[in-house]
């Protein structure tokens, strides 16, 4: 089967005759594959969180294409490997493997008409490794001198990098000027003239935009080495750019740096013209910018650099790459395909997506197996693009069922077009009636195109056109439309609502809408409704924004014509934000800054607010001390703290509001001053023997002012003339200790304390008072006693000392049997202590020392003592309970002590409220006790054996108010805590 367009021709009718037929209506309107969505080239990031990768493909096709996919030019099996899968006619890979999906990727989209091949596409896989952990070397340079700083980037991919330079910390990033240049190609940063202030550590910080990474390498040190009188150097251009190519309408940069003292100027060149009109240059001249670039911009570009001690010149080319055009066909048909390029482009041809043989594609005498999908493929090192097209040879005669000449509507005075175009193959010969009259005075093009130029009457008109088949039309010239109330100019501020008028004239037949747009583009109501709102011709505006001024069109639209007009809109507002901050003139307590000024929105600019934050307030602006008169760009900050990091912006003020802040300008480090803060609360005194003690309040750091501070100690006896003085380098230090055997104790001494840095002294703080150490107590405290009170307490008494300094007595005890130590501190005014958790049934020796701030006095004659056995540990046996009016009697058996524990006194009955802790207690030598009852509430009755050594263990029962005893009724529950028994009797009801 044959088949080619509509409009060309067979060139023998007698193939029309012998071997085509009349196709039918839905045949007709087939169609061969046309690609809608190709796959792109594509780069997988290797770190990527989404697992796959999607290839576009999709097609126009009728019947519609299938479609299958091709790797380095081979078939992918898409049943055969689980990575694969189509959706659609797109590729999806899953669980991407670099050594296996890296590839060339096609697409071939199929159907009854043939088969086309999408343009190729690749997969990489990109990443950006991270920078080497070695340290990098340190630069020493000269003064006056340039230096290069290599970037050496890690291995990537692809190579397109983006490159900037930290200094110090991240994120200060290097300013670029004329003296300084990054380099996108290489990422080496140049400094054409080293100064001082370029002292510091440098790191490169790497992007890739295309897998959205980035690192940055080890710090690279900078050291500017002093030398008087600085040199000076001729120009040394350092960045050069190479021959160059690129693609027609592609944009390209060339780069040009040079070192040199004084910095370098850069000026750019064609040596065969004039520099394109579309060039630009930026970076202080580092950077030509080419943009859309054509074949008449190609030529030899000259980069010069130029100081007062020499100039240095660089030239290279650039080329451009392919484009193509295309042929139609006809009856004795050539295919023809050129592409120009530098290089050549190679042509080759496929038909149905594969190899065609034939390299010269000319047709004499088209036949049924031309029919096909056939691709141009032109190629070279800058690319590779497809021309596509479907050669389709049919044979009918004229038909206007697939495309009739349909109802016209044009304006008044107007001019209208009508189009014949009938199916039919070969090309038909057109002619135009106007009922039975032949037009020939109106233009009527080859195409089937009628044109009516002369002015159309508000009537129908049936016109004819004739095509060896028929087919009608009607004309119909309504009243053109009009705008009769057109929106005017209008002005308001920041929040307020306004309104446009628009109204039009128009033909009572037809339909008439009304489109707004704002600066060209169309009012989305549905999504700007809160501020947008339309009421047939009228525009409402509502609380209007900034970005809500410009030219609103209004175009009254019908179906056959539409009119425009437009109108201004200007919303007043609060300034927007300045630019470019910049800091000079640093001093200690000043800088001067400079900014551009921001727009204005319709309001002169009244006065600038300057608000600083410094490194000690890191999110705290606050308003500086300066003065701007009324909108000057420029301003003296002052009461600045000298040595301090401080960043400053600016803010904006009209008659409608305060606007935006500025971005923050660069940080900047006032220079360094002379202390003016003392340190504060001076005091001190005590310690140890022989030793005088100074303490003070440090200074905070925004009052340093200057490197290496610390502090200035100045003292002396109150009665000498000479001060005593010391340095303290610790900035932090809160004390000094001055040790010296010849101070007296408790000596009178006057001190005070000032700060110092880098550029010299600050001022005294006031003068205070304090003592030297005391002497440790010389005097042994006498008539030392100690008594044991139970198994595990003693007290213990002495005569205080006489001598005045003494802050207390320390008390110490040591079982003799376990060789055991114990220390105790008693307060000054107490001349006995009691002792506690000794060891029952053991000897200990005590002894008592004064002591003060200055140490410990002699001991005392040790006294010795013998602490009681242990009380009891077996709780008495509760044996009766019996009822006696209004009194319960409580027996219980006697307590027999083990052979390690102390001779029973008596007992002691606890009779408390339950709940409480405390009640009534008694104490008896007998083996039973009357207890009253209680009305109401719970009691409980406890019991334990007493002794010299303490009490013993307990026995519990519980009493209910008002309840009678039934003697001899109960459950006793032994319960242990630690190494206490007590006994718990639970009752029936007395």
């Amino acid at each position: 089967m044959v088949r080619v367009c509509c409009d060309d021709v067979v060139s023998d009718p007698t193939v029309v005759l012998t071997h085509v037929v009349c196709l039918l209506p839905d045949w007709a309107t087939g169609y061969g594959p046309v690609f809608e969505d190709q796959p792109v080239d594509t780069i997988y990031p290797e770190e990527s969180p989404e697992a796959k990768i999607t290839m576009s493909c999709r097609a126009r096709a009728h019947p519609p294409a299938t479609y299958r996919w091709r790797l380095n030019s081979t078939d992918i099996d898409l049943d055969g490997d689980n990575h694969f899968t189509l959706v659609g006619g797109n590729l999806v890979i899953s669980d991407p493997i670099k050594n296996k999906h890296v590839g060339r990727y096609a697409c071939v989209a199929s159907n009854d008409y043939g088969a086309l091949v999408s343009r190729e596409a690749t997969v990489q896989f990109g990443y950006l490794d991270f920078f080497s952990s070695e340290e990098r070397e340190a630069v020493y340079v000269k003064e006056g001198q340039g230096a290069v700083l290599l970037c050496a980037p890690p291995p990537h991919y692809p190579d397109e990098l983006s490159f900037r330079w930290i200094l110090n910390e991240f994120p200060i990033f290097i300013p670029l000027d004329k003296r300084r240049f990054v380099s996108q190609t290489t990422g080496n940063l140049y400094i054409s003239k080293v100064d001082s202030s370029d002292s510091g550590n440098y790191s490169c910080f790497v992007s890739s935009p295309s897998i959205a990474k980035s690192v940055f390498s080890k710090f690279i040190p900078l050291v500017p080495l002093a030398e008087r009188p600085i040199r000076k150097y001729p120009a040394d251009i350092k960045v050069k750019f190479p021959d160059t190519s690129a693609l027609v309408g592609q944009n390209i940069t060339l780069e040009c740096f040079a070192l040199g003292n004084p910095i370098p100027q850069i000026r750019w060149r064609k040596m065969d013209g004039e520099l394109p009109s579309n060039h630009e240059v930026s970076m202080a001249g580092a950077h030509l910018h080419l943009y859309n670039v054509q074949y008449e911009d190609e030529g030899t570009y000259e980069c010069e650099a130029l100081n007062s001690k020499g100039k240095d010149r660089h030239r290279a080319q650039w080329t451009e790459s392919i484009s193509s055009t295309e042929r139609d066909i006809s009856s004795d048909y050539t295919m023809s395909c050129v592409a120009s390029g530098k290089p050549k482009p190679h042509i080759r041809w496929l038909k149905d997506s594969y190899q065609y043989e034939k390299h010269n594609l000319t047709f004499s005498g088209l036949t049924f197996e031309d029919s096909g999908m056939y691709q141009c493929i032109a190629e070279n090192r800058h690319g590779v693009i497809y021309a596509n097209a479907e050669l389709r040879v049919i044979a009918c005669p004229p038909t206007f069922e697939h495309n009739p000449v349909r109802r016209n509507l044009a304006a008044k005075n107007g001019r209208v077009v009508i189009e014949c175009r009938p199916k039919a193959a070969p090309k038909p010969s057109l002619s135009w009636s106007k009922g039975t009259e032949l037009l020939f005075n109106s233009t009527r093009s080859e195409s089937g195109l009628l044109i009516l130029a002369y002015s159309c009457t508000p009537v129908s008109n049936r016109l004819h056109c004739i095509a060896k088949a028929d087919t009608f039309c009607h004309l119909f010239s309504p009243e053109a439309t009009k705008i009769t109330l057109a929106p005017s100019n209008t002005d308001v501020k920041v929040g307020e609502s306004t309104s446009m008028q628009c109204a039009a004239s128009h033909d009572s037949t037809l339909d008439i809408t009304f489109v707004w747009t704002l600066d060209g583009r169309a009012i989305d109501f549905d999504r700007e409704g809160s501020h947008f709102e339309r009421s047939s011709g009228e525009l409402l505006i509502k609380n209007a924004h900034l970005n809500h001024a410009g030219r609103y069109t209004c175009t009254a639209q019908t179906p056959v014509d539409n009119v425009t007009a437009a109108a201004d809109l200007v919303v007043r507002g609060p300034p927007g934000p300045s630019g470019g901050v910049r800091v000079d003139d640093i001093k200690e307590k000043s800088v001067r800054l400079t900014w551009s000024r921001g727009t204005d929105n319709h309001s002169p600019i009244s006065r600038y607010t300057v608000q600083f934050r410094d490194f000690f307030s890191q999110e705290d602006w606050r308003d500086a001390t300066t003065y701007v008169e009324g909108n000057a760009e420029t301003a003296t900050v002052l009461d600045l703290f000298p040595w301090t990091e401080y960043e400053f912006r600016v803010i904006a003020t009209n008659t409608l509001g305060t606007g935006e802040p500025s971005s923050p300008s660069p940080k900047v480090t006032t220079l360094e001053a002379v202390p003016v803060v003392a340190p504060s609360d001076i005091g001190g005194g005590g310690g140890t023997s022989r030793e005088l003690t100074i303490k003070w309040t440090p200074v905070q750091p925004q009052y340093y002012y200057g490197r290496n501070f610390g502090y200035i100690i100045a003292f002396k006896p109150k009665n000498d003339l000479e001060w005593m003085k010391v340095t303290v380098a610790d900035p932090q230090a809160r004390h000094y200790v001055h040790k010296d055997p010849s101070i007296p104790p408790s000596t009178e001494f006057l001190v005070k304390v000032k700060a110092f840095n880098i550029k010299g002294e600050g001022p005294y703080s006031l003068t205070a008072v304090i003592y030297s150490a005391q002497d440790v107590p010389s005097e042994v405290p006498v008539s030392v006693e100690a008594k044991a009170l139970s198994a595990s307490e003693a007290i213990v008494w002495w005569l205080p000392v006489t001598q005045h300094a003494v802050d207390g007595y320390q008390v110490s005890t040591s079982c003799v049997h376990e060789q055991k130590h114990f220390l105790r501190r008693s307060d000054l005014n107490t001349n006995q202590t009691k002792l506690e958790n000794m060891k029952p049934g053991s000897q200990y020796l005590i002894e008592v020392r004064a002591f003060n701030a200055a140490g410990f006095g002699p001991p005392s004659q040790h006294v010795q003592i013998h602490t009681k056995k242990a009380p009891p540990s077996r709780p008495p046996k509760i044996i009766g309970k019996k009822l006696k009016g209004t009194s319960v009697n409580i027996a219980w058996e006697h307590v027999e002590p083990l052979a390690n524990e102390s001779t029973i006194d008596g007992y002691k009955v606890l009779y408390r409220q339950a709940g409480y802790s405390t009640g009534v207690l008694y104490t008896t030598d007998k083996r039973f006790i009357d207890l009253p009852i209680h009305k109401k509430g719970d009691y409980v009755v406890e019991v334990r054996a007493h002794s010299k050594g303490g009490d013993g263990a307990v026995a519990q029962i519980r009493i209910s108010g008002n309840t009678s005893i039934a003697p001899n009724k109960g459950t006793m529950q032994l319960f242990r805590s630690g190494s206490c028994v007590s006994l718990l009797l639970e009752h029936g009801v007395l």
